[in-house]
């Protein structure tokens, strides 16, 4: 794997360079990172599932971004197709974490309205830490009585979760970072409400074609007038690497 960007490096170790990163809270919410990956054309899955996108180089800095944060973010139907589990890191990326005293793996922090989620999935049963789901007032309450068992389920929200009071809700239990995992529908969310301040793009080469969503789907948000004239805020490429035609770009918020 190459840098291409800010400078040019024949190698990198994708571990050294995103461990590295600095990345600090946002007055009382954690750092919010989001990592996707989608296709030239792009697409974010093949037959319903992103890891065929994939490849040894996006896989490296899929594992690099999970040494990073406090909690990993993701919403319900992105947990169910892909068949989510608990939170693993090797024995080296627990190591650098305890070296920085830190827990040995992040939480893992589910966002659903519904709580249609099996309280019997591994996600719960097998994991290291407390699950977290992040759901709302109108939640069906016989649903959260079962997941109340194997999880710590907050209310972020009165008739559907709110992300803002959901970040600052981690915020207060000591959380500083926070890497999104999607799905295009809380991608979309984060971003209608202005939470998203590093987003981590790979680009596959790959023509996929189909139907496949975008990387976020939802409401357009309303982010009025800003210093450029109006509409969504840019982001500026921080560093571009490369590997067999694959691209994987950080983008950071203008600060």
């Amino acid at each position: 794997m190459r840098q291409l960007l800010p400078e040019y490096l024949p190698e990198v170790n994708p571990v050294e360079l995103y461990t590295a990163d600095l990345r600090t809270c946002i007055g009382d919410r954690p750092w919010v990172v989001v990592n996707m990956i989608t296709s030239i054309d792009g697409a974010t899955a093949v037959d319903g599932r992103s890891g065929a996108l994939g490849g040894p180089a996006d896989k490296a800095v899929f594992r690099a971004l999970r040494e990073v944060p406090d909690v990993i973010l993701v919403g319900a139907e992105t947990v169910r197709t892909e068949g989510y589990g608990p939170v693993r890191l090797g024995d080296e990326a627990r190591q650098r974490r305890r070296d920085l005293g830190r827990s040995e793996v992040p939480l893992l922090a589910i966002v659903s309205g519904s709580l249609t989620l099996d309280p019997d999935a591994p996600m719960f049963s097998e994991a290291e830490g407390a699950t977290l789901v992040l759901t709302s007032e109108n939640a069906d309450p016989v649903r959260r009585r079962r997941l109340e068992s194997v999880a710590e389920v907050h209310t972020v929200g009165e008739t559907r979760v709110s992300m803002t009071m959901a970040l600052s809700l981690l915020g207060r239990l000591g959380i500083a970072c926070v890497l999104c995992e999607g799905g295009p529908t809380l991608n979309a969310q984060l971003l209608a409400q202005d939470l998203v301040d590093e987003w981590c793009q790979t680009t596959s080469p790959m023509l996929v074609g189909g139907e496949s969503s975008r990387s976020a789907v939802g409401p357009e948000a309303d982010f009025g007038d800003d210093a450029s004239g109006g509409g969504p805020p840019g982001l500026r490429l921080d560093r571009l690497l490369e590997d067999n035609g694959m691209l994987l770009a950080r983008y950071l918020r203008h600060l």
